[in-house]
């Protein structure tokens, strides 16, 4: 591994990622973040597909388009054409040394590749192999292309998203693919350790869709048990009232007074203790059923103030609140500027400005989980990694002239 090394729980551990633009990357970072080697095999023809992803068209004609930039820090880039004899020989030298593969191919293309669980156990058998793909590799939909907007479609997520006027609504992020990442991070976290007890590798099928679902577990059990049709609610928590978002005098105002206790002292901070009385608002369940006037009765008296001051007034008194910020404002916020969120960083290939990039927000005895070295230009260490393989100058050289490498 290179001189930055970032140390951590997987210290030592050796990770392949094969994967491409969001889910499976994300995975790999969370593992590079805990000190884990990843390795990012690529084409040599573009690598990523993030590397083209992100709002610089500058960035994305040099192949660091910033999708990428986002989750490839403290990853070492090596290029590989598969499909060629050299390109495959190269890979099966890595498996044989790594302790984790990542790919997220359609299902049945690693098999097509020469490369199926068998073939794996055969090279190394203490491997671990994650799988991550839209819907898994079993099912109906298996070979059915997905990116995160038809995910978040097909979870249900869209339709409990937004309001009844506005139909269903996507979030504003990757969300299906993110909480891929982290299921996939999370599983070959957990069998890292079974592993350590068996010494026997396994293989690990994430399921976007089924994760996904999995996130909703309130809404989708409300369905399962009480048989409640979810709808959209917008801003509102289906769970209690007053809990959402509110319109101050200057700003929006997240509150989630939750407890019978929090709904008593907001209404005396906002100065309409009399609305604790109100027959339509004194016991929990009656607030929900009025959620709409309670609302009304509190944004009227939330307007004497902007939202940073409802947030003062009402936190520093023990009920819920916070500002709803824009993204520049909570980056500047000082929790996330004292928490160390973002890292600053080399730009890939030199250049005058850093390049500042998220954490994942985990402390490990005291210390954030940060990258120390950029995300790697494509194939920036192919030659290294080919060496600590045991080729040789001539060997390395034949593969570019192959083209496998």
């Amino acid at each position: 591994m290179t001189d930055a090394t970032v140390s951590g729980p997987l210290t030592g551990v050796t990770v392949l990622d094969l994967t491409n633009v969001l889910a499976g990357p994300y995975a790999a970072y969370q593992l590079a973040l805990m000190g884990a080697d990843v390795i990012k095999v690529e084409t040599p023809d573009g690598g990523d597909l993030a590397r083209r992803l992100g709002t610089s068209a500058e960035l994305n004609a040099q192949l660091l388009g910033i999708s990428f930039l986002a989750q490839n820090a403290q990853k070492r880039s090596i290029t590989l054409n598969l499909k060629t004899p050299g390109g495959a020989e190269a890979l099966r030298r890595l498996i044989a040394t790594a302790d984790v593969l990542v790919e997220n191919f359609r299902p049945g293309v690693l098999e097509r590749l020469g490369f199926g669980w068998d073939a794996l156990r055969a090279l190394n058998s203490r491997l671990i192999l994650c799988q991550v793909s839209g819907f898994g590799q079993t099912g109906p939909m298996r070979t059915k292309p997905a990116y995160d907007q038809i995910i978040q479609g097909y979870s249900g997520m869209m339709s409990v998203t937004g309001t009844d006027e506005t139909g269903p609504l996507r979030a504003g992020f990757p969300l299906a693919d993110t909480i891929g990442g982290l299921a996939a991070a999370f599983a070959i976290s957990s069998a890292l350790a079974g592993r350590a007890r068996t010494g026997v590798g396994t293989v690990i099928d994430v399921s976007m869709l089924e994760t996904a679902v999995t996130a909703m577990g309130w809404v989708v059990s409300n369905l399962l048990v009480d048989g409640h049709e979810p709808r959209p609610l917008g801003n509102d928590n289906g769970t209690a009232a007053p809990s959402g978002a509110f319109a101050t005098g200057d700003g929006m105002l997240n509150i989630a007074a939750n407890k019978q206790e929090q709904f008593q002292l907001l209404c005396a901070l906002v100065g309409r203790p009399d609305l604790v009385a109100d027959g339509r608002f004194a016991e929990r369940e009656s607030r929900k059923t009025h959620r709409a006037a309670l609302t009304a009765e509190l944004e009227t008296a939330l307007a004497a103030r902007p939202a940073a001051e409802w947030e003062d007034v009402l936190s520093s008194a023990g009920v819920p609140a916070a500002a709803v910020l824009r993204v520049d404002e909570m980056l500047r916020s000082p929790q996330i500027r004292e928490r160390g969120l973002v890292h600053e960083l080399p730009f890939p290939g030199g250049g005058d400005e850093p390049l500042r990039v998220l954490g994942n927000g985990i402390r490990i005895d005291g210390a954030p989980s940060a990258p120390r070295t950029a995300p790697p230009l494509l194939g920036e260490h192919t030659d290294e990694i080919l060496a600590g393989l045991g080729y040789s100058a001539d060997d390395i050289a034949a593969l570019h002239e192959e083209g496998a490498a």
